[in-house]
């Protein structure tokens, strides 16, 4: 199934699955952004929180690396209960609280990892409501290519 044909099929969890890899690639470049705030000591956690966020998401997102990627068991279950549609929305969901409340701080460029955390989740959410099973996107691991490397 090529990736044209993936939009096609209106499931929700494959335009959350590409929204997670766009939030995690803004997480990374933002976190770094952030990370060198001299003026906000505070800041500065919010985008190490960044940072730890877009790694997860990595792991979350394209499955393949849980089997190619030395990791600990504790850290490959934990990673491996994110699976449902509902507990990736609830996942992001709280990756994009924390990136909303960096704005108490001041106002910051990782509010745009916030809103496309937010549109993530919600994605993920929808997929949920109206029931469609999560379909994981071939290109970015998932579909049984992780198990032919195996």
């Amino acid at each position: 199934m090529t990736l044209k044909e993936e939009f096609a099929t209106r499931n929700f969890s494959i335009y959350g699955q590409w929204l997670g890899i766009l939030s995690m690639i803004l997480c990374f470049a933002l976190g770094i952004a952030n990370f060198f705030n001299l003026f906000r000591i505070i800041l500065v956690l919010f985008a190490i929180l960044c940072l730890l966020s877009s790694f997860i998401i990595l792991f979350i997102e394209v499955p393949l690396l849980l089997r190619i990627c030395p990791t600990s068991s504790s850290f490959d279950a934990a990673i491996r209960k994110v699976s449902t549609n509902y507990m990736r929305a609830g996942t992001y969901g709280v990756m994009a609280l924390i990136q909303w409340l960096s704005l108490t701080v001041g106002t910051s460029s990782l509010i745009a990892a916030a809103v496309v955390l937010t549109l993530t989740a919600l994605c993920y959410l929808l997929a949920g409501v109206k029931g469609q099973a999560f379909v994981g996107s071939k290109t970015l691991g998932g579909a049984g290519v992780a198990q032919m490397i195996v």
